[in-house]
């Protein structure tokens, strides 16, 4: 099925700042005319934020805020309810803003390791220490996710719906770095092909082609793409010598990049031709042909824009607009 989608040349993160949702649908649906993305506004408060917001589309499993984070409960509470609340007024002002849209538009979601990482179960600890606490937050994220998609092609009905799964917290999962709730020690790493698995059997929720983002470093291109992403997201400036060769292989095997190269918050903005400099680079080091960069790179802010200005925001997100379009018009 990710065959027939049509990748648009820019679009953003997912997060935006303020807590105006037909404001942020507005400025997303206005800048990125052929790849929109659904809005996030965490500055709203608990059940806006990232993790939130996911929890609200679990299917059976519920969750509150605590003073540590959000901890699972028996039963949906205000702060699930308020989750639902925000989703449904963003889908609406999305909506409202992207009548007679046809192509393609993005909606994310935490995955399920970053999600298990923050959760926490009821004696305090994270799901990430409790195998069969993960399973079942990926069972029922896997049920959330299809019900959520299925109300957005409902919505916008000319829309090819792009799955991005916001996985901030894998590489610390596999590499046993996530702290437990003392502070003093951390879990241990997850063993490869169980994190693997869990991805791939969430992505199978999407029915179409999923991108998986994260602006940590060391993204773990191989695995995502073993798992079935369609795209990575990534923070261009993150890069290493050590991710070109896997940067190289997923290229070469088809793999959408999402390279994060506008900064996420304020500051002087280069010209659009400079912003896409490094992913040329990369290109020329890498012994690929300039003439797949726009075909194979959408160009994106390098990680969410909560923390920026909403002037900032705005022309972030225009800039990613104008580097997209250099890098089309010289790809040398």
């Amino acid at each position: 099925m990710s065959d027939a989608f049509v990748w648009g040349p820019a679009t953003g993160v997912g997060s935006m700042p303020g807590g105006d949702a037909r404001e942020a649908a507005r400025t997303v649906t206005g800048s990125f005319e052929d790849f929109p993305h659904l809005p996030e506004l965490p500055a709203r408060g608990p059940g806006a934020d990232m993790i939130g917001r996911t929890i609200g589309l679990l299917v059976e499993m519920y969750a509150h805020v605590e003073p540590s984070g959000w901890r699972v409960s028996d039963r949906p509470g205000r702060d699930t309810r308020r989750a639902r609340s925000w989703l449904g007024e963003d889908l609406d002002a999305l909506e409202e803003f992207s009548q007679g849209y046809q192509g393609p538009l993005k909606v994310q979601a935490v995955g399920p390791w970053t999600l298990a990482a923050a959760l926490e179960l009821r004696n305090g600890e994270a799901a990430l220490g409790d195998p069969g606490a993960c399973r079942d937050l990926a069972g029922s994220l896997v049920e959330g996710l299809r019900t959520h998609l299925a109300e957005v092609r409902r919505r916008i009905p000319g829309a090819q719906v792009l799955l991005q799964l916001d996985e901030p917290s894998l590489t610390a999962v596999l590499r046993g770095q996530v702290r437990t709730a003392s502070g003093y020690r951390t879990y241990r790493a997850v063993d490869r092909q169980i994190v693997e698995s869990a991805l791939r059997d969430v992505m199978g929720a999407a029915d179409g082609p999923v991108a998986v983002h994260s602006c940590a470093p060391d993204v773990p291109f191989a695995l995502l793409r073993r798992a079935g992403a369609a795209a990575v997201s990534f923070d261009f400036d993150l890069l290493t010598e050590r991710d070109e060769e896997a940067i190289g292989e997923a290229v070469e095997g088809g793999t959408k990049l999402l390279a994060g190269v506008v900064a996420s918050t304020d500051g002087p903005l280069s010209d659009p031709a400079g912003s896409v400099m490094g992913v040329r680079t990369l290109w020329r080091r890498l012994g690929l042909n300039p003439g797949t960069l726009a075909e194979s790179v959408v160009i994106t802010p390098s990680c969410g824009l909560a923390g920026a200005s909403p002037a900032y925001a705005r022309a972030a997100l225009a800039h990613c607009v104008r580097a997209a379009r250099s890098l089309a018009d010289n790809p040398e």
